[in-house]
């Protein structure tokens, strides 16, 4: 993995945060995935659960902090899966606080649902972007001219419409999300294919299907259904644009983070100042 910088962008909120890869090799591997193939978004309750001491918080002045210490001493976040997971939270939470109290929106605060999978997205476009600057022999600007010219950011339309996710009250039932790096190719392609997700598919994810991206080809390579989408992929990662690569990643990046979801497309909507008169 490389270091990556996340720039967040929300509209109309935009905020730009640096990143390690050490966070965002376990988050990715967890989140991106994990919460698409049955784990829940953040919980959004306001309450405190620290070992056996329980309360409920009822000021909202706190909340964002409040609800990172919910977070980070749950059960969620200690299931072997979350391993790291707290790094994560622990760089959005004050980013989602800055959002929020700058936020006067129809559906209110920005959803912990929504910032992780918009974070997710401007690491993800972050490789893309680097792959670029190695390509131009580690030149940022022109890397930057190179995807821009020749890059994927046009394929990120769908994404982009699809705010107004909800955060999940409660989470789900352990034992949903897979040891990646033992879980066998016909293990995994059995639980993708619940979701109509298919070898092609989930080969493409291959980045997010354990911590060692070598390691998950090689084992994918070995598998007649995934091994010429192994091959595919892998060329085209060398080219310049790394269109199919990049499109196909987009595609299914995109589907997977509204799984499960129900968008509320008006929840950062908010009514304009004085009278509109045509």
């Amino acid at each position: 993995m490389f270091q990556h910088d996340l720039h967040l962008l929300t509209n109309p909120f935009v905020l730009v945060c640096i990143g390690n890869k050490d966070w965002w090799s376990e988050w990715l591997c967890t989140v991106r995935l994990e919460t698409c193939l049955g784990l829940t978004d953040l919980s959004s309750e306001l309450s405190v659960g620290c070992e056996d001491d329980t309360k409920v918080v009822s000021s909202a002045k706190d909340a964002a902090s409040r609800l990172l210490t919910f977070l980070k001493c749950s059960l969620e976040l200690n299931r072997p899966e979350n391993k790291g997971l707290e790094k994560a939270i622990s760089f959005l939470e004050p980013i989602k606080q800055s959002i929020d109290e700058a936020a006067v929106t129809k559906g209110g605060p920005i959803s912990w649902a929504d910032l992780i999978q918009i974070a997710a997205q401007s690491a993800v476009k972050r490789t893309f972007i680097q792959a670029a600057v190695r390509k131009c022999g580690g030149d940022q600007k022109k890397g930057e001219n190179l995807y821009t010219a020749y890059g994927s950011t046009g394929q990120w339309g769908q994404f982009d419409k699809l705010l107004g996710r909800s955060d999940a009250s409660e989470a789900d039932p352990e034992g949903r999300v897979f040891d990646w790096e033992t879980a066998s190719t016909t293990d995994i392609k059995e639980r993708f294919a619940k979701l109509s997700i298919k070898p092609r598919q989930i080969v493409v994810l291959s980045a997010f299907l354990g911590r060692d991206q070598a390691a998950t080809e090689a084992k994918f390579a070995a598998d007649p259904e995934m091994a010429p989408w192994v091959k595919k992929y892998q060329e085209s990662r060398e080219t310049v644009s790394q269109t199919d690569y990049e499109v196909d990643l987009i595609t299914i990046f995109t589907r997977l983070s509204v799984i499960g979801q129900s968008i509320n497309y008006e929840a950062y909507s908010f009514k304009p100042k004085g009278s509109i008169r045509f």
